[in-house]
């Protein structure tokens, strides 16, 4: 009976924790419950323009949800309206989540932020500059391109800040899409050829947007300092610890019909994205943007974040290295960045929200997708944003639209 019980004991403790974050009357947070119906009208005001097809949006506060709320159609051609549950490819909200799979294991003394990449992938030594050569005045074209030496390399902070030249511009970009994954493929096959390209300019120079090389060679980062796949890795630390059950590079072949429809925006009509599928995998997981998600389960990892790297009782990171992360690591000087808008590591930080023209308080910080999703964390007003559209030419208004309308029903 008691080797029964022991065992009964053993798998109860072994099975994911459910860290759902707890529900609350909008009065209960400071919200004001008619003024967040204000959300509602903004997507539907995108919906009548025919800018989207649906959404989800979420709001929490004080480590409470206040709102979430389904808008829309899940899929034009049938009608299926939208629902809360819904999952989406959340493209370049994968970034965060892969920056802290970096961070935690920089906690464990397995990565430095100015470690040089090279210490995990060795074929990243030595790599050179493309510099565009000259062309005459009115000449058609690409410009073509010749290489100098990197001035040093590329460093893990470098990749997390967007400052590192690869995959950030016409000549490395498109040598980078030139190593693109054939079927079966691993981070261990691809991110290797990376090597072979060159930067688009001197690391730590300017800061221009790295939309798949840099984080994917931080995903294999992770797994060549953990010993682990970065899937398993992502899985066992985070996801199954904070009862993210719908977040996965690969919904399985049966999770499709879970997944939105993607739609392209073009001349005031929605149609279907060709391939919108094509980053997922089950053998090449994409830190920069191959991750599905929904919005429930997206707001445990954000307010995880918020709450100091902690959750339901389990700690992932330390306070001081989730205000590591959000701090400023590029100012809005440095070229390539915008008025009031610094970078950290992976995340946007409002350093200026007047400069920025952004309603949300100084020291905010999130991100984007290329599909439409967005969200950001106000450490001041203890909220958590999350809006999940599905649209691959989306108009970025819409973000500050949404900010507004949170920001507005806040009213103590």
């Amino acid at each position: 009976m008691k080797t029964k019980s022991l065992i009964a004991l053993l798998m109860i403790s072994t099975l994911p924790v459910r860290a759902a974050v707890p529900e609350a009357k909008p009065e209960d947070v400071g919200m004001g419950r008619e003024r967040l119906m204000r959300i509602h009208e903004t997507m539907q005001r995108q919906m009548d323009a025919n800018q989207i097809a649906g959404a989800v949006t979420l709001v929490a506060r004080k480590g409470k949800v206040a709102h979430v709320e389904a808008h829309g159609i899940f899929d034009l051609e049938s009608k299926k309206p939208m629902t809360k549950n819904a999952v989406f490819r959340i493209w370049s909200m994968s970034k965060p989540v892969a920056a802290v799979a970096v961070l935690m294991l920089m906690e464990e003394g397995k990565i430095r932020l100015n470690d040089p990449v090279s210490k995990f992938v060795p074929e990243m030594r030595g790599m050179k500059v493309a510099v565009a050569q000259e062309r005459p005045t009115g000449a058609p074209g690409i410009p073509a391109y010749y290489s100098i030496p990197a001035t040093r390399e590329i460093t893990v902070q470098d990749l997390l800040t967007h400052v590192s030249g690869l995959g950030s511009g016409l000549a490395s970009g498109g040598e980078v899409v030139k190593q693109v994954r054939k079927g079966g493929e691993k981070l261990s096959d691809v991110v290797p050829r990376f090597g072979a390209t060159n930067l688009d300019f001197q690391p730590g120079s300017r800061w221009t947007y790295s939309a798949l090389a840099g984080f994917d060679t931080l995903g294999r980062v992770v797994e060549v300092a953990s010993g682990q796949s970065f899937d398993q890795f992502l899985k066992t630390r985070l996801f199954e610890p904070l009862g993210m059950k719908d977040t996965a590079f690969h919904p399985g072949e049966q999770g499709w019909g879970k997944v939105a429809t993607a739609y392209h925006r073009s001349e005031g009509a929605m149609t279907k994205t060709a391939d919108p599928n094509w980053l997922a995998s089950t053998s090449y997981f994409s830190g920069a943007g191959g991750l599905l998600s929904t919005a429930e389960d997206y707001l445990q990892f954000a307010e995880m974040l918020l709450e100091g790297g902690k959750l339901n009782g389990k700690r992932y990171l330390s306070p001081k290295t989730v205000e590591l992360m959000a701090s400023v690591f590029v100012p809005d000087t440095m070229p390539g960045r915008q008025p009031g808008r610094g970078f950290g590591l992976s995340v946007q930080v409002t350093s200026d929200p007047v400069a920025a023209g952004q309603r949300v308080s100084k020291g905010s910080y999130g991100w984007d997708g290329a599909y439409g999703t967005h969200f950001w964390i106000d450490p001041v007003e203890k909220v958590v944003g999350i809006m999940l559209i599905q649209t691959d030419n989306p108009n970025r208004q819409i973000d500050r639209d949404f900010e507004n309308a949170v920001m507005q029903a806040i009213v103590e």
